[in-house]
């Protein structure tokens, strides 16, 4: 064998170790390029924030919510004034899916969770995220974590969101992301949410609205199309589901509300798949076994889902679901809806 030849497995050698090292110096650098991005956007939540997170004393001056829908004529008419309402006055706070967010999105979303990070954007403020849809159970366990709060800090928080108009469990808890004093008291969180809740949806709801649909009822409504919808068209098309059922004194059969009974019990997750036999559960929530609405929200509804409760799409549908696609279905009878189901799935009844 010459000299060169046995030359080559040792340059190979060497190459490789550089190879690898150029590979792990390359992960290096892009994971700290991506702390660094992640910690700026984190930096400019908190500023922007924190520019609008000040408990107001009173009231603000909104616009009015559209309505389209009237329980005592049993009735919906499309409102032209809707589509303007929407994309002119005011800001979505409906949470987007994971497969609509960019990786970047992601992983900040992930780390502002992670309380070593939020101290390297702010040693004094905590970021705090109430997702659209999410429960009052686990959005008071998020702000207990961040906030290093005991048990009954978490409850007197819970608490004082609940009371006030309307006096309900959930449903008030208005989604969206909260700078918060990293050592902030409960009463201090409360405030903030509830301002932000009072400025956003109270003001928008004046006697007249309340007089034909009460703001009980739409936040109830608003709720189940949060957890049951995908965007705003799929929200419009549901509630005028929702509001076809009750029109007729039909069963809401709402899955989302057996999630929520289940959701409850301690050695289970907050939305657990439904399965058949939930549909039998003992729970004034089942809406498969008691008729109307539930007694509260079974969610936090973005004011997306609260402007479709208010606004559903004028239709002749009584069933729907959506395929594996996340395509929107709905039907006037249940045989067609049977129909579909096995034309999609392969099954249905």
């Amino acid at each position: 064998m010459s000299q060169k030849q046995k030359s080559l497995p040792a340059l190979n050698s060497f190459f490789s170790r550089i190879n690898y090292r150029l590979w792990f110096l390359c992960a290096v650098l892009i994971i700290i390029s991506l702390l660094i991005i992640g910690l700026l956007s984190t930096k400019i939540s908190f500023f922007n924030e924190l520019l609008g997170n000040t408990p107001d004393s009173g009231l603000l001056t909104r616009e009015p919510f559209p309505i389209s829908v009237n329980p005592m004529t049993k009735t919906i008419t499309e409102n032209p004034a809707m589509t303007d309402f929407f994309l002119n006055h005011i800001a979505s706070n409906h949470t987007k899916t994971a497969k609509n967010q960019t990786w970047i999105a992601l992983l900040t979303s992930k780390l502002q969770t992670m309380d070593w990070y939020q101290n390297l954007a702010s040693p004094v403020s905590r970021i705090l995220v109430i997702k659209s849809g999410d429960r009052a159970e686990q959005v008071a366990n998020s702000f207990s974590r961040t906030l290093d709060w005991n048990s009954d800090e978490k409850t007197e928080f819970t608490n004082h969101v609940s009371d006030g108009i309307p006096s309900i469990p959930d449903g008030k808890f208005y989604p969206g992301k909260y700078v918060l004093a990293s050592d902030a008291s409960p009463t201090d969180a409360s405030l903030i949410i509830t301002s932000r809740f009072t400025n956003e949806i109270l003001a928008r709801y004046p006697e007249e609205i309340e007089a034909v649909v009460p703001l009980r009822d739409t936040l109830i409504i608003a709720s189940l199309i949060e957890r049951e919808a995908y965007d705003f068209e799929d929200m419009r098309y549901i509630s005028g589901v929702i509001w076809n059922r009750l029109f007729i004194d039909m069963r809401l059969q709402i899955d989302s509300t057996l999630q929520y009974v289940r959701g409850g019990k301690d050695d289970e997750p907050w939305w657990p798949v439904p399965v058949p036999k939930d549909k039998y559960l003992n729970s004034p929530y089942n809406t498969y076994k008691n008729k109307g609405l539930p007694p509260g929200p079974i969610s936090n509804p973005s004011i997306d889902a609260i402007i479709a409760a208010l606004n559903p799409h004028e239709t002749d549908c009584l069933f729907y679901f959506h395929d594996n696609s996340g395509t929107f279905h709905c039907t006037p009878t249940y045989e067609e809806h049977v129909d579909l189901l096995k034309e999609y799935f392969g099954q249905g009844k």
